[in-house]
């Protein structure tokens, strides 16, 4: 089966060297643990491929001159018109032919570093990714948990600087689950994936080579269960769990939960 991988980790200078050095051992070892198993694997290495981040006019060629830029329109009438750029063009062949997407990248003042939300913003394109669908009584789109990328699998592969300690319940930094939910609930599975659980590697500046074994090992199970565990349990749309159009959840769904954990099914955070 088919697999697709972005890697996304700045090149730095001092420490960051070894953190880019994480994230490429990471990635051979995902990638050989998935050939072994017979599947095919493209990867998009972003920085080596210098890509562009910004969301611009070059992105719209067919768009005259004298009309004003609206990225949203823009976008629409690009991909209607098979208009977009060739680096975006071949993005979305990618993720049109794997039938599971993984994205690496260390986590970057609580996000995903600019260059990968840049893929996003270019390759996500409206009427690939989102403005899919009807909007009617029953349905408000095709968007989480349907859409044009439905059917298939995604996770994020993340390495921390800091202790695990700092990302749990209680921590400093919020919980894990909590900073991802940006990216599992309103990247991944808006376009209809199904999440994975993320596979996060802590302490990734200062880890010995015990504990990138520990990973590594790690990382192979994940690779060999891919296409068998159970995805995050996140509330589809246009399933009845919410009222359209306003978009809210049902009164009687989510008791006892409060903030991301209602819009999953088991009402965890």
């Amino acid at each position: 089966m088919p697999r697709d991988g972005r890697l996304a980790h700045p090149k730095l200078a001092g420490d960051g060297r070894q953190a880019a050095a994480l994230g490429a051992a990471l990635r051979d070892v995902a990638m050989a643990e998935l050939e072994a198993a017979g599947h095919a694997v493209q990867v998009s290495d972003l920085y080596a491929q210098r890509w562009k981040s910004e969301v611009d006019r070059a992105d719209f060629p067919q768009l005259p001159q004298d009309v004003r830029l609206q990225v949203p329109a823009a976008s629409r009438d690009a991909f209607a018109a098979g208009a977009l750029t060739g680096d975006v063009l071949a993005e979305q062949r990618k993720l049109l032919w794997a039938d599971a997407l993984i994205l690496q990248f260390p986590l970057w003042w609580f996000s995903m570093p600019a260059i990968l939300k840049g893929w996003v913003d270019r390759v996500f394109s409206f009427g690939f990714a989102y403005g899919v669908g009807e909007h009617s009584e029953r349905c408000w789109g095709d968007r989480y948990g349907e859409g044009t990328l439905a059917g298939r699998r995604a996770m994020v592969v993340v390495t921390i600087g800091g202790w695990q300690e700092h990302y749990g319940a209680r921590g400093i930094n919020g919980p894990i689950d909590d900073l991802l939910f940006p990216i599992q609930h309103g990247i991944l599975f808006y376009p209809g994936y199904d999440v994975l659980p993320p596979f996060v590697v802590y302490r990734a500046d200062r880890l010995d080579p015990d504990g990138f074994a520990q990973a590594a090992d790690r990382l192979r199970e994940r690779m060999r269960t891919l296409a068998t565990t159970p995805p995050i349990p996140y509330r589809k749309q246009n399933h009845g769990d919410y009222l359209i159009p306003t978009m809210q959840l049902r009164p009687d769904l989510g008791r006892g939960a409060a903030g991301f954990a209602l819009h999953r099914l088991d009402g965890k955070g």
